[in-house]
């Protein structure tokens, strides 16, 4: 039996060098942490103490985590087979959960969620392992939060879901629910708990609703269903609050993972209610961070994928060559590209675009960071698809911001909006001599 002295502690001056390191040094013994979870599940002191050493061991490589890439398939292999071993407690599973969420919060659960297995036969045993567990546990989030993860690369098998339903019955003789029925019901279960399980479902929702067969059976109900629990939620009550934070979350992600032709007859009715919603008064930071950040997915629903044609375009790269070149010339070497300009004439920009802009341009001033960076790139992604005449507009309220007038933040905001707003090269050269000098008038 493995017991804690088997796991010692490494000299904390080893973290420092965690920048320095080639490859996965402790291969061996993450495996060996990995076959002691058997043996130290059930006792609290062993446990702990496999739980730290693995805890530090992969927290040496969170600025590297690119190294753990050749041992990730055989490690995630290893863990999901002992999490799915039957013939273990629950104790060994939901360790074996809390060892992979250690692993997914390293690597990201981007790069996790493409590792785990996702075959047809993966589905059934997933979903009854979720089904099964307690919201309410507060001990084994992690494992909720994993298999929420793990369905949502499952669920996007290229075979319809009605031909996964067959007349199974349940231990008491009753038929069960149709498949994508009861993936959505306890997706939406998780939506409003307060842990990282919250997250997981978001993404699982977002990416089962825009499958086709799902999409046209199921998204016009949820998009209802959504909207109804935010404007029937008590912004005061916490639990509410939770859930308001769910909602905003997988709706932002649907918005962002959906197609448009799919989401674009919902954008009018959904930008409505949240602006009725009023949640930039709201004391949490996150409904207004989540607010701005579905206001401005929307935005990018109503308007064409397209870059602007007006956008700066720089001249050489080589400095050598810019100073050869004087004057006018030099300037002209930084034009703006104007062959597509005919386009804009003929391109209609929906009315709710100014709500969405309003909105935006609020979140600049608002008096948390987070959500002032959200604002920001709100501004810079919406600009890009504008014409030139409107997104000229766009930053003059910018600029707006730069007042004796205004707070603190209101300047800190607009020079997120105004370094977004350049890096997108949407900033055009006639404007900077101007820029500086309305600032020092102000």
């Amino acid at each position: 039996m493995h017991g804690y002295a088997e796991f010692p502690y490494v000299d904390g001056d080893a973290v420092g060098k965690g920048s320095s390191l080639e490859y996965f040094e402790e291969a061996e013994e993450i495996r060996e942490l990995i076959n002691s979870i058997p043996n130290v599940a059930g006792d609290l002191t062993p446990m702990e103490m496999a739980l730290e050493r693995f805890t530090f061991i992969v927290d040496k490589y969170q600025e590297q985590p690119h190294l753990i890439d050749p041992h990730l398939e055989s490690i995630l292999e290893q863990l999901l087979k002992m999490a799915r071993d039957t013939t273990h407690p629950p104790k060994v599973m939901h360790l074996a959960f809390r060892f992979l969420y250690l692993v997914t919060k390293m690597r990201g659960y981007k790069v996790i969620v493409r590792q785990l297995p996702h075959e047809v036969a993966d589905l059934e045993p997933v979903l009854e392992m979720l089904t099964n567990q307690n919201p309410e546990d507060h001990e084994t989030w992690e494992t909720r939060y994993i298999l929420l993860l793990w369905l949502s690369i499952i669920v996007l098998i290229p075979f319809d879901m009605t031909r996964l339903d067959s007349n199974v019955r349940t231990e008491s003789g009753e038929y069960r629910k149709p498949v994508m029925e009861r993936i959505l019901d306890v997706a939406k279960t998780y939506i409003g708990v307060f842990d990282t399980a919250r997250e997981a479902a978001a993404f699982l929702i977002s990416k089962f609703l825009t499958r086709p067969d799902v999409q046209k059976q199921h998204l016009p109900a949820f998009v209802d269903w959504a909207l109804v629990t935010l404007t029937q939620a008590n912004p005061t009550n916490v639990r509410a609050m939770d859930t308001m934070n769910g909602v905003l979350q997988t709706l932002s992600l649907l918005f962002k993972h959906g197609k448009r032709e799919d989401l674009l007859a919902f954008a009018p009715v959904v930008l409505k209610t949240l602006v009725s919603l009023k949640l930039e008064t709201s004391k949490n930071t996150l409904l207004r961070k989540l607010s701005i950040k579905l206001v401005q997915r929307i935005g990018l629903t109503f308007l064409k994928t397209r870059l602007a044609s007006w956008r700066y375009q720089r001249g050489s790269r080589s400095l050598a060559e810019n100073l050869q070149v004087g004057g006018q010339d030099a300037v002209a070497m930084a034009t703006v590209a104007m062959k597509d300009e005919e386009d804009d004439d003929d391109y209609d920009v929906p009315d709710e675009i100014e709500e969405v802009i309003e909105q935006v341009l609020r979140g600049l001033k608002d008096r948390d960071t987070i959500v002032r960076w959200s604002a920001a790139k709100g501004v810079g992604r919406v600009t890009s698809r504008l014409p030139r005449e409107l997104a000229d507009q766009v930053v003059e309220e910018v600029l707006d911001c730069f007042s004796l007038q205004e707070a603190d933040e209101a300047w800190h905001g607009g020079c997120l909006a105004l370094a977004e707003l350049g890096r997108r090269g949407l900033l055009l050269p006639s404007r900077l001599p101007k820029d500086p000098h309305r600032a020092r008038k102000s």
